[in-house]
């Protein structure tokens, strides 16, 4: 998660919260590609959760990192919680139950991310290996319980774990053991962001199946291949899901605030207190009816963080967000942002994959959303099933890549970034079934082999 702004202006009309998000638009040639992965810390020796506290501890992490890049630290309370790059990089940050953020810098192209990308691990390696802290590349712890997770110095996170219990059965799961890979990509228009909306939304379980592997609850298989998916379903649905307002003729701007005006608030940020303003919506607040603010009205940057606490596959915010994916090991990382940017970044491809999905109806895609996280590319949709989808997916983003010809010092352009994802269709198995087969095989039952073999 980014960092909470701020910016105190209080807000007097709607038309200013449209205009927030409006003012994402950008012309093709200054978008970029963000990318943001998260990645599981734990004991070398006894492959152990990391606390925050102590000479071995996250905290000891964050300060290690400061030292080694120069970067600005992030503090709540005088504890360190994150790491920022004033020169308008990326930034480090801890998600509820320590798993280790980085948010990538917006770059031009996949290599650039994948340089990104090598520089981090090189970085994190050099403070965290003596500090005897390993980092896990799944979507999901695959042995800890969630009791046994420790909890993070952060006031927001305090507030959402009272408040997620009440609205669905999984939010302290998806807080304290799940990680992803996300790419954030940019609009040139209204038109523009309601396309590639659409087209992300509808083929948000693509992503899905083919980065699915968090197969593991507690040392055992769960019965899925992204367990991680799953609990998203069971979350907080006030916030969270496929967005089917998106599919209507009107989709825009303010049709997405009217959305998010309603979705329950976390909290308030006042200097450096989270103020518990849990299940109230924003609208109430933008009316100066919030119990707690009486009269009192949003400011801009009480928006942008409640934006930033909604959770639906694909985000809107000054750019999109494609949240479907488990997190996975290094080597497979820059996959992510190549598969979207080819499809949604060159518009022959952007047209062909609207084509897929357009004669779609919301109850269609809600039930392939429902189905992948069980059963991955088996998963049908209409008369097809999603491998199928997947594989055509596939041959467009490569198609859009080439197009986009953006080559690196060896003369590569950035469709080679997708081969590990070819080399999961051509196997016709997604990496949490791969996992399966070890755990049953070479394992011996056991999952404590991850550690090494999907460690960064």
């Amino acid at each position: 998660m980014a960092r909470d702004q701020i910016d105190m202006t209080p807000l007097e009309s709607r038309d200013e919260l449209v205009a927030w998000l409006e003012a994402g638009v950008k012309p093709e040639s200054e978008f970029r590609i963000g990318t943001e992965h998260e990645k599981t810390p734990f004991t070398l020796d006894g492959h152990q959760p990391v606390p925050y506290a102590g000479a071995k501890g996250i905290g000891a992490l964050l300060e290690g990192m400061k030292l080694l890049l120069g970067w600005e630290p992030i503090m709540e309370r005088g504890n360190i919680i994150g790491l920022y790059d004033v020169t308008g990089g990326g930034a480090i940050s801890l998600e509820p139950g320590g798993q280790f953020e980085l948010s990538g810098a917006p770059v031009e192209t996949v290599h650039q991310t994948q340089a990104e990308l090598m520089a981090h691990l090189a970085q994190v390696r050099e403070i965290a290996t003596p500090l005897g802290i390993g980092f896990l590349g799944l979507g999901m712890t695959p042995s800890w319980s969630r009791a046994q997770i420790p909890v993070m110095p952060k006031g927001r996170y305090k507030i959402m774990r009272n408040y997620m219990p009440k609205v669905g059965k999984y939010g302290l799961d998806m807080m304290f053991r799940t990680c992803t890979v996300q790419t954030n990509l940019d609009f040139s228009s209204e038109a523009d962001m309601v396309k590639k909306l659409r087209v992300s939304l509808a083929l948000q379980p693509v992503a899905t199946a083919l980065f699915a592997n968090s197969p593991f609850t507690e040392g055992k298989p769960n019965g899925f291949l992204s367990f991680r998916s799953e609990i998203w379903r069971d979350t907080d649905n006030a916030r969270s899901g496929m967005l089917p307002f998106a599919f209507e003729d009107g989709m825009s701007f303010e049709r997405y605030v009217d959305y998010a005006l309603d979705v329950p608030m976390y909290f308030v940020k006042r200097g450096d207190d989270y103020i518990d303003v849990s299940g109230s919506s924003f609208r109430d607040f933008f009316a100066g009816k919030n119990k707690t603010f009486p009269g009192e009205r949003p400011t801009l940057s009480d928006w942008a963080n409640h934006l930033s606490t909604i959770f639906p596959e694909v985000r809107l915010k000054r750019y999109l967000e494609m949240r479907g994916a488990d997190g996975v090991p290094w080597g497979r990382l820059p996959a992510l942002p190549a598969f979207w940017v080819g499809l949604l970044y060159d518009n022959d491809s952007l047209d062909a994959a609207w084509d897929i999905v357009r004669h779609w109806t919301a109850p269609e895609r809600q039930a392939l959303r429902d189905d992948v996280p069980r059963f991955g590319f088996k998963s049908r949709i209409k008369d097809r099933y999603l491998f199928e989808i997947a594989k055509e997916c596939l041959i467009l983003s490569h198609a859009g890549l080439r197009r986009r010809g953006r080559i690196d010092h060896l003369g590569r352009d950035e469709s080679r970034f997708l081969e590990p994802l070819e080399r999961i269709i051509e196997a016709g198995r997604s990496p949490a079934e791969e996992m399966l087969d070890k755990y049953n095989g070479a394992w011996k039952g056991s999952v404590e082999p991850a550690y090494q073999e999907y460690a960064f």
